[in-house]
């Protein structure tokens, strides 16, 4: 037998193996219970978030021997051969290849014709933003008024694409990225069953360069068994896809935070002779100082954080010492930055000036943190008048007109302010 892909090997068959997309799985199981499956779906989300599998499961739950019914059996042999894509019943079709009018009018056309095995014929059209206008058009009244016996599904990354025609009459479901523990909990037990060995920070690592899409992370790893075996470390993840490790993304964000501007200077540049993307360092950084807010704001420990304990420990830490403010302003240079550097011939020139104006944004205080420092200042004051007060009622040494004279004497908070503005004033020039 030759050999077949992870992402093939590892698909889901059921509804119960798809991750990260519960709300989706739970209106199509409970639509299929109540009888209430319409007659067209349209499913949206980014690369390898589980869009064709949904539609070839909804298919096997519609068509299966004594369904339609959510919890089939996928060892049926109809089930085998939708999986397969050998079902007479189940068409799938690409939109990309078969987009012209000619195609949907066949597809109109064999639409009248019974099903032969199963209960529905079904129709999954994958890329469907790709169809042309003409397309569109000859198959709206079909798609409005199907025969009893047809399904749609049709599966988009740019739903931007398609006519509002075609939205108004589908049921559209809108799939979530998968977040990096779900990818790596997912990767973590197909390793167990295939006997790979593999680090946990080898696996956070794949996870966060597959940017929310399980397939791609999968396809990963079986590239990775393919360079190193089954025994894969995280330098071996960093190597062949030219990531940067999380400790050099944290010792980068601890360098901004000090404002050291030498120590920024000098990752960057190990970082560029390595032959390491800069622009995704760049990404990396704006969702380092994305945790980071989120600590700033919240006393949770793991609210909405895709990352090891360790690593929410060191954003917590950092969170401490910086007000979220001074870190919001950094993301948007970081932000900007990003946009520039797109289509920047040295993308290292601009990636250093971004992150030498993040470091002067660290070091710069911010409006909350001055009132703060007012508030410190006023309130010693307050209290060393006070401790004179109570000290003068009962000393006996000191005379009451003399005494108060020098207490009431002190530098108001007034003077105070002025004199600390004058200070911020000599420090930014």
């Amino acid at each position: 037998m030759s050999y077949q892909v992870l992402a093939r090997k590892w698909r889901p068959q059921t509804f119960d193996e798809v991750i990260g997309q519960d709300h989706v799985i739970q209106t199509l199981s409970n639509a299929i219970e109540s009888d209430r499956v319409a007659h067209a779906y349209l499913f949206v989300g980014p690369r390898g978030t589980g869009k064709t599998t949904l539609a070839r499961i909804m298919a096997k739950a519609l068509n299966c021997s004594d369904g339609p019914k959510k919890d089939f059996n996928p060892l049926e042999e109809i089930c085998i051969e939708i999986a397969e894509g050998r079902s007479i019943d189940v068409i799938e079709i690409d939109g990309a290849s078969n987009n012209g009018v000619d195609q949907v009018r066949d597809l109109r056309e064999n639409a009248k014709y019974a099903p032969t095995n199963g209960k529905y014929k079904i129709y999954i059209i994958d890329e469907v933003h790709m169809l042309s206008t003409a397309a569109f058009n000859a198959l709206l009244k079909t798609l409005e008024e199907p025969p009893s016996h047809v399904k749609f599904i049709f599966a988009t990354t740019d739903v931007h694409k398609v006519l509002p025609t075609i939205l108004s009459r589908c049921q559209r479901f809108d799939l979530r990225r998968i977040s990096i523990n779900d990818i790596v909990k997912n990767l973590k037990d197909g390793c167990l069953r295939e006997k790979i060995e593999i680090s946990d920070d080898a696996l956070y690592a794949i996870a966060r360069g597959a940017d929310g899409g399980l397939r791609d992370a999968v396809s990963a790893l079986d590239q990775l068994i393919s360079f190193k075996g089954k025994n894969i470390i995280e330098d071996d993840v960093l190597s062949v896809f030219g990531l940067v490790s999380k400790q050099i993304i944290e010792h980068l964000t601890e360098s901004i935070l000090k404002s050291d501007i030498i120590k920024i200077i000098d990752i960057i540049n190990d970082l560029d002779n390595s032959g390491k993307d800069l622009q995704r360092v760049t990404v990396e950084l704006i969702e380092n100082f994305r945790n980071i807010l989120v600590f700033c704001y919240s006393k949770e420990k793991n609210i909405n954080i895709d990352a090891s304990e360790a690593q929410q420990s060191v954003f917590k830490k950092q969170a401490a010492n910086i007000d979220g403010n001074r870190i919001l302003q950094i993301i948007d240079n970081l932000i900007d930055t990003d946009s520039r550097m797109r289509y920047a011939l040295s993308k290292k020139t601009f990636l250093e000036t971004g992150l030498i104006k993040c470091s002067r944004v660290a070091e710069t205080m911010t409006i909350n943190e001055l009132v703060k420092e007012l508030a410190k200042l006023k309130k010693k004051d307050n209290k060393l008048k006070s401790d004179e007060i109570m000290n003068y009622k009962n000393s006996k040494e000191v005379s009451k007109k003399s005494s108060l004279k020098d207490l009431y004497d002190r530098p108001s908070i007034e003077k105070i302010v002025k004199t600390f503005d004058s200070k911020i004033t000599k420090r930014e020039n």
